[in-house]
């Protein structure tokens, strides 16, 4: 009993210590949002690494989503002769949730942990430590330009997401299944609201500020060489996806 009660002490204040960690790492970063240098190139490069090159494997995963959606919907509503609410479903379902959850996600796996591992070999190869020789701040050279286009680019990247899942719930459910396409595209209009969307894209933006702060935050303190960058990017990507789906459910509850 003794030593359930001190291993789970241990746990508490591990996550206490890195927490504490990880939130200093990024008041530091805000602290350089307003300060000069601002580093212009090294933000939009980022913004194309995270945004533009996650396009289409977002459009892709977004298309198949909302293709599945309209499929299994349509079933379940045909049993009630409801089938036209197969675009409002698909919809709704796009901008309040999947689209936002599942863009996170797929930036996660594919920006995420790229730059727990940049930062990382870079770490342990003592280039950041070399940024601080020659007087250059390595949260503001590094964590702040991706922490800014992570911000930036999910809610773009969630819009894309949404009109793509639409337009596969649109294949299926008109195209293929043989839903009227002007009732399709009335329901949408009659029961989505703008305050699904933009509460999709909130969301979206919260989501890019927990998976690059939770890269750069891996990366920055990975220690143990080759061995720790391999760690660090693996815990990177699932303690991202947990915290995406926590804070998920979090935002809903206070959105509704």
């Amino acid at each position: 009993m003794t030593q359930l009660v001190a291993s789970l002490g241990t746990i508490a204040l591990t996550i206490s210590r890195e927490t504490g960690r990880m939130m200093l790492l990024f008041l530091e970063a805000v602290g350089w949002l307003f300060r000069p240098p601002w580093r212009w190139r090294l933000f939009f490069k980022q913004m194309e690494f995270i945004g533009v090159n996650s396009v289409f494997v977002v459009a892709l995963t977004s298309l198949f989503t909302g293709m599945v959606l309209a499929l299994q919907t349509y079933y379940a509503f045909r049993m009630f002769s409801a089938e036209t609410l197969v675009g409002a479903t698909v919809a709704l379902s796009m901008t309040r949730e999947l689209g936002p959850v599942i863009t996170a996600l797929m930036v996660t796996g594919r920006a995420g942990s790229a730059i727990a591992a940049e930062i990382g070999t870079m770490r342990v190869t003592e280039q950041v430590d070399a940024l601080s020789v020659m007087a250059i701040n390595p949260v503001q050279y590094l964590v702040l330009p991706r922490i800014m286009a992570g911000v930036i680019m999910l809610p773009l990247l969630t819009a894309l997401s949404d009109f793509i899942g639409v337009v596969g719930g649109y294949l299926v459910g008109v195209k293929l299944l043989g839903i009227h396409g002007g009732i399709f595209m009335n329901k949408i209009y009659e029961y989505v609201e703008l305050s699904d969307i933009y509460n999709g894209l909130i969301k979206a933006a919260c989501f890019g500020l927990i998976l690059t702060l939770v890269g750069c935050y891996k990366g920055f303190y990975t220690r143990g060489g080759a061995e720790g960058v391999g760690r660090a990017t693996t815990q990177s990507v699932v303690l991202s996806s947990v915290l995406i789906l926590t804070f998920d459910y979090v935002l809903t509850a206070l959105m509704m």
